[in-house]
């Protein structure tokens, strides 16, 4: 009997303990005292197996999500830790299930304390989050920020989520139905190993496709930030007919864009290029490698010449940008970012693309601020102004020689430009917007 009741007591104990762990999942909202208040969210859902997994915003600082390294829950006390700021937080879950008192540490320790979070009480713009099955054993988080009227859809750039958008995409919503969908490798949309192919900018454009008709999307206009630009691209180039336009928030670059002309590429041009015609360098040696004896190797040799020419060009100006910026910090020093895989695959997937016929806005921050630049001479920094608006002015030319597009430059924004000017951003979406309604697209 005894051995009966000990046993009844450990079966209730463990029931009671999953329960009690299970209620940790859902969004938490606390702020954080450190000399300026900042509010902070936790979202916590079920992982693969018995684990968790969760996500912070820091709502004050930005709107997008940094993946939490590791998470437990152990007789009602919650440790998280969060690698690429090197922070950890400690803190004991209500009886009740409802608070979370705690300390986050960052060097020095703070307190924060969680209460759940429901719709009415949520920091968050209110949203509908869904997982879509674009390949096998791939799926992508999309977010809905509702909305009425034709679709426009938000692509983040690298080391984002859809997220990065959560305050600016609602701004279209009394005419137009906004989503965003974060790309294969980070935030809460699966994250495949690299294959060699699997993050082409083809493949992230074959993505968003996927999800658009997943969604039933007719003819959305895709919106995109940075490195986004390359899906534009790669969906503009292959299928125009099944967007009605694109607009690049500063994601005009040569992974958008590719000129080889050398009108476009003045003295201290480029450097942005430098990936990819290191590639096409490569492929021309190769072909002059395998050249047989008696082939006619004047085409072959034409061509590498040029195209070394391309990269002397591309090679000299990152070096000048680099003599102006401290040196980088050594790898092993800092803990390895959660996407740094696929960052890398991405890089290396980048394509060539030529030419648009769609109705495009380019939004160009041109010259970029440099308010988040470490310390520099004055000296230096003109100089790295002046290298900057080089090399963003060529891509500039090169968007305006596409007769589709419409070309803003916004001087001294930052690179995200719709957050460091929001309301001039708005307002150059919404005019473009609405000449895609008056021409009927």
């Amino acid at each position: 009997m005894r051995r009966f009741g000990c046993a009844l007591l450990l079966l209730l104990f463990s029931v009671a303990f999953s329960i009690h762990a299970q209620s940790i999942v859902g969004q938490w909202q606390g702020t954080l005292q450190a000399g300026k208040p900042l509010r902070v969210v936790l979202k916590v859902s079920n992982g693969t197996g018995d684990k968790l997994q969760a996500y912070v915003i820091s709502v004050d600082q930005s709107p997008d999500w940094t993946p939490v390294t590791t998470i437990s829950m152990t007789h009602g006390e919650l440790d998280y830790s969060i690698a690429m700021i090197q922070g950890k937080y400690h803190g004991k879950l209500s009886d009740d299930g409802s608070r979370i008192n705690g300390t986050w540490t960052q060097g020095s320790s703070f307190p924060l304390d969680f209460q759940r979070a429901t719709e009415a009480t949520s920091w968050l713009t209110n949203s509908t989050i869904r997982s879509v099955s674009v390949a096998p054993n791939v799926s992508l988080e999309v977010i809905d920020w509702g909305g009425s009227g034709p679709p426009l859809v938000f692509l983040a750039g690298l080391g984002n989520t859809a997220h990065i958008f959560d305050d600016f995409a609602p701004k279209f919503l009394s005419q137009y139905h906004a989503y965003g969908i974060t790309r294969r490798g980070f935030g809460a949309s699966s994250s495949p190993v690299p294959n060699g192919s699997n993050y082409s900018a083809d493949q992230l454009g074959d993505d968003v496709l996927k999800v658009i008709d997943v969604l039933g999307l007719k003819t959305p206009v895709l919106i995109g930030h940075s490195i986004a630009g390359e899906e534009l691209s790669s969906i503009g180039s292959r299928f125009p007919d099944r967007v009605a336009g694109l607009i690049y928030l500063d994601a005009g670059y040569p992974y958008a864009l590719y000129t080889a002309d050398p009108a476009d590429r003045p003295p201290n041009c480029c450097g942005l290029d430098a990936d990819l015609d290191a590639r096409e360098l490569q492929s021309d040696l190769n072909a002059f490698l395998a050249a047989g004896p008696g082939t006619d190797q004047m085409p072959i040799i034409s061509k590498t010449s040029g195209d070394l020419l391309l990269l002397q060009k591309d090679l000299e100006a990152i070096r000048k940008r680099a003599e102006l910026l401290p040196p980088p910090v050594q790898s092993g020093t800092r803990p390895k970012l959660p996407f740094a895989d696929a960052a890398s695959a991405i890089d290396k997937g980048e394509q060539k693309y030529t030419n648009i016929q769609l109705p495009i806005l380019a939004l160009f921050a041109n010259p970029h601020s440099t308010a988040r630049l470490p310390h520099m001479t004055d000296e230096k920094r003109a100089e790295f102004i002046a290298l900057d608006q080089v090399q963003t002015s060529a891509q500039v030319k090169a968007f305006q020689k596409l007769k589709s597009a419409q070309v803003m430059i916004i001087p001294n924004a930052d690179h995200y430009v719709f957050l460091s000017n929001e309301q001039e951003v708005e307002k150059d979406i919404k005019d473009f917007l609405n000449t895609l309604k008056s021409e009927g697209n």
